[in-house]
């Protein structure tokens, strides 16, 4: 099977009565793609930042995010007050969001030993997904907010992007913790976020802070929270979307 890295440049390139079926394509930019008279039956795609950037996706030029987003809002009560912009509203996001993780977390406790070490298709395991949340909140809340010296938890989970920044997250730990290390310290993060989220004032949200991955670039703190916000859902939609797939398969 051929394999197309960053090294290979197909800008502009075209494809013409080439077969793709069953390609993957990972961190690969696609914007702008034009495709005619395609098969594309059973194609996933999964483009979480079309939906916060405000893109379009257009399919038998019927632009397709808005009714993407109403689905997503339907099947994840809770997720449309993400942007919320007020402090009221930002503690019943969280509020919201607290919930809907308790609820997955006794699901996952509810199945087979070992599923949260379990990975599919190569994506991040339930426990990484925790891990890796531990490191949102520390980079978006304690780095950029909180202005904390050191804000990053030695468990929390960097991936390719926070790596190419040069931000300064530790590396993960080369022996996995336990998942009740995991645990304690996703609950910490989240009561941090809560205890904040407490006591924020309207003045306090305008407040700018630098971009925690490019210093020159400002963002409010209502931004730096909603981002938070952002990596939570979305990582909660791959979390359960992987454990419906271990459950399809131990059916099997």
């Amino acid at each position: 099977m051929a394999s197309f890295t960053g090294s290979d440049d197909l800008q502009g390139a075209e494809f013409v009565d080439a077969d793709l079926s069953r390609a993957r394509f990972v961190g690969a930019d696609l914007s702008g793609v034009v495709m005619r008279g395609v098969q594309v039956d059973g194609a996933d795609i999964d483009a979480p930042w079309l939906l916060s950037d405000g893109g379009s996706l257009l399919v038998n030029g019927v632009d397709v995010t808005p009714f993407v987003d109403a689905e997503l809002n339907r099947r994840f009560p809770g997720r449309a007050e993400q942007r919320a912009d007020n402090p009221d509203g930002l503690r019943a996001a969280w509020a919201a969001l607290e919930r809907t993780w308790a609820a997955t977390l006794e699901r996952v406790a509810a199945m087979p030993h070992g599923t949260v070490d379990v990975s599919v298709d190569g994506e991040w395991s339930f426990a990484q997904t925790l891990r890796h949340l531990v490191l949102a909140t520390d980079t978006w809340l304690g780095k950029a907010v909180l202005a904390v010296e050191q804000p990053f938890h030695p468990l929390g989970l960097r991936d390719a992007a926070t790596e190419a920044d040069g931000t300064d997250a530790p590396m993960a730990a080369a022996a996995a913790p336990s998942y009740d290390e995991v645990l304690d310290a996703r609950a910490g993060r989240v009561a941090m976020v809560r205890d904040f989220l407490a006591t924020v004032t309207p003045d306090q949200l305008a407040e700018e802070r630098p971009n925690p991955h490019d210093p020159a670039y400002p963002e409010t703190v209502r931004s730096c929270l909603h981002t938070i916000l952002e990596e939570e859902w979305e990582h909660h939609r791959y979390a359960v979307r992987d454990l419906a797939a271990i459950e399809a398969r131990s059916t099997e």
